[in-house]
């Protein structure tokens, strides 16, 4: 028999009325905490939520239930919603678009989590211009048989290959095993484009750590490598912004780190429970990123070298697009030798 619901309350956040209904729900098994708690925890976080996500698209990941239940992925903001919450208009590669919620105050962060909103996946473009966005984002993602140790050492390799072109990065645990690394681009540049330049900064890092690091799609070919997944730059493909919550049980948080302290950061350390004090004695880590806002160039070039020099052209794009130009065939590699 289901438990009864908790009475409604409301917040007042920054002068918006934010209702909160059945606050005391168990929405994280591991120690209990509700939807209050999930609540609490991103006004705890406001200035920092609110930057990762401030005028980008953004697609929620919503557990009306709890983590244990089942997950909703909504592109489009309700229609009933406060005059306030406001939305951003895309369009996705099957033609199709949608109005996705659009935060640019901590208010509409604690409404989205009274819907059940734990995850929170921005677009690396903002609103003014969906078409060109302003951020490169870096997913070291570990394979079967890697972890996160294996991810850290990978990301300092790319820090040292950041420096080498000239680039400010700033890291972040994923709230799992991986690292996420974001770069300010100025927003000149397609998708098309970023995907490009980012495939071929991976490239290299491979090149540097073949024994470590794999730019291959198809999963039967990666290895127990820590895949560096180039296609998070693709149009409509979005990552667990800075703060965000992740949907396991222990509540971890995606978290903005420093470089230094990444060398022996425990991922799991990092918890709605625990970010809110961190948050409040060294504030937003991610703080200063919109100050620079690099020129994607040294990577164009390098994508361009690497096709003259070494033939290296595009690779697979995710199953959900359309064919692309230049794009290799897209099967299997153990399939394409079965029917050859």
């Amino acid at each position: 028999m289901a438990a009864a619901a908790s009475p409604a309350i409301e917040l007042d956040v920054e002068g918006r009325t934010v209702r909160v209904s059945n606050p005391d729900k168990v929405y994280f098994s591991a120690r209990g905490e509700t939807k209050l708690d999930l609540v609490n925890y991103y006004l705890s976080v406001g200035r920092g939520i609110v930057r990762a996500l401030f005028e980008r698209p953004c697609t929620l990941q919503r557990f009306p239930d709890g983590v244990g239940g089942e997950a909703i992925y909504q592109k489009r903001v309700p229609d009933r919603r406060p005059e306030w919450v406001e939305s951003a208009r895309v369009s996705f590669p099957s033609g199709r678009h949608a109005d996705e919620l659009c935060v640019t105050e901590v208010a509409s962060v604690a409404w989205a989590a009274n819907l059940g909103t734990i995850v929170f996946h921005p677009w690396p473009s903002r609103r003014a211009d969906t078409e060109h966005p302003d951020e490169l984002r870096i997913d070291l993602d570990p394979q079967p048989g890697t972890d996160f140790d294996d991810a850290r050492r990978l990301a300092g390799v790319v820090h040292e290959l950041l420096d080498g072109v000239g680039y400010i990065g700033f890291p972040k645990t994923s709230g799992g095993r991986g690292i996420h690394i974001y770069v300010r681009l100025q927003p000149k540049w397609t998708f098309t484009e970023i995907r490009r330049g980012v495939l071929a900064f991976s490239r290299e890092v491979e090149r540097r750590v073949p024994e470590l690091a794999t730019t291959k799609w198809w999963k039967e070919e990666r290895g127990t490598k820590v895949f560096l997944d180039y296609n998070q730059n693709a149009r409509d493909r979005t990552i667990a912004a800075a703060y965000s919550v992740r949907a396991f049980p222990d509540a971890t948080v995606s978290t903005p780190v420093t470089w230094a302290e990444l060398a022996d950061v425990d991922p799991r350390d990092f918890t709605i429970a625990t970010v809110p004090a961190r948050f409040a004695e060294i504030g937003d880590l991610h703080e200063h990123i919109d100050d620079v806002a690099h020129d994607l160039t040294p990577l164009i070039e390098m994508a361009d070298r690497d096709e003259r020099d070494l033939g290296l052209g595009d690779a697979p794009y995710p199953p959900n697009f359309p064919k692309m130009e230049g794009e290799p065939m897209r099967v299997q590699p153990s399939r394409a030798r079965k029917k050859g």
